[in-house]
């Protein structure tokens, strides 16, 4: 996600810097002291998803400043506000305006804000995508000229419920969602190959499997079958950890969060999920080198809920 940051506070600007750039929440690409200082232009040539701006400012406030910008710029604003006016807030809304983040400024409310917002953008841009897939469904059917029927299959479903459950788990956009995505794929039609089979595959069939449809069966030798195996596999541990740090950040902030209460001890071991929540508290960065991700369990889990949602 590309952040744009407005406030006459040059510390501000660099603590919220520092926590985006930190947490690997997206990247700062522009700054200004000042909403004069700010167009829909400019905000669209940064191609900005997330402006974060101050309400109270010289010159331009932030309410001036959203009301010139909304007509045109379609990204997500938070407002930074250390003042709980009823009506200046209200205005806020009335504008657009639903995410905010109190001063003084705490990294935790800020991380858990900034993470709500990129995967609400992220779900945003999955339903689209399904919505446009739809529209060229229904725009075939009315055409005269024959054309093969949908493909409704299991695998298909199964694709768009763990699209879903990824972004539920704040994963959607990462490297490796694509490739547990294609892992889905593949037990599904494993699963239809083997009706009697009861044992889940060998996480490293899997990656195997995978690999081998990515790389083309006959162009591919075992060198770089196992390259891609491991690439893969590196792949779906970081983006597995993403979703762990996610629905820690969720717990610490609110520990009665549905989607923490419904996925935390579903997808990940407890142990794990409190000691990041624990490193989180502590303002201390969790690292997937201190993390015991278990694959197999997750992408167990994930295609079995997911079979049960499409």
């Amino acid at each position: 996600m590309r952040f744009f940051l407005v406030d006459d506070d040059e510390a501000i600007r660099s603590m919220l810097s520092e926590i985006i750039e930190d947490y690997d929440l997206g990247e700062v690409v522009g700054e200004a002291e000042n909403g004069s200082a700010v167009d829909a232009q400019l905000l669209t040539v940064k191609a900005v998803d997330i402006l974060i701006i101050d309400l109270l400012m010289p010159l331009r406030d932030g309410i001036q400043t959203v009301r010139e910008l909304k007509p045109i710029f379609k990204g997500k604003i938070i407002m930074l506000s250390q003042v709980e006016d009823k009506e200046m807030i209200g205005n806020a809304y009335l504008l657009g305006v639903h995410y905010y983040i109190t001063k003084p400024i705490n990294r935790l409310e800020v991380i858990g804000i900034i993470q709500n917002v990129v995967e609400h953008i992220r779900l945003q841009k999955v339903i689209s995508n399904i919505e446009k897939n739809l529209n060229v469904l229904n725009s075939e059917k009315i055409s005269h000229t024959p054309i093969p029927a949908p493909d409704t299959t299991n695998q298909n479903t199964i694709i768009t419920s763990g699209q879903y459950l990824l972004a539920e788990l704040g994963m959607v956009g990462e490297s490796g969602s694509k490739d547990l995505l294609d892992m889905l794929d593949y037990l599904s039609k494993y699963e239809n190959e083997h009706p009697s089979e009861h044992e889940f595959p060998a996480l490293k069939d899997i990656f195997v499997h995978v690999a081998i449809k990515r790389l083309g069966f006959l162009s591919s030798d075992p060198t770089n079958i196992k390259k891609e195996s491991k690439a893969l596999e590196q792949r779906v541990r970081r983006t597995i950890f993403q979703g762990l740090h996610h629905l820690a950040s969720l717990g610490v902030t609110d520990y009665n969060n549905p989607k923490f209460e419904e996925y935390a001890s579903k997808f990940f071991d407890f142990t794990e999920m409190r000691k990041v929540m624990l490193n989180l508290q502590n303002n201390v960065k969790p690292s997937i080198s201190d993390s015991r991700i278990n694959i197999k369990k997750f992408v167990k889990v994930l295609f079995l809920e997911a079979k049960k949602r499409h």
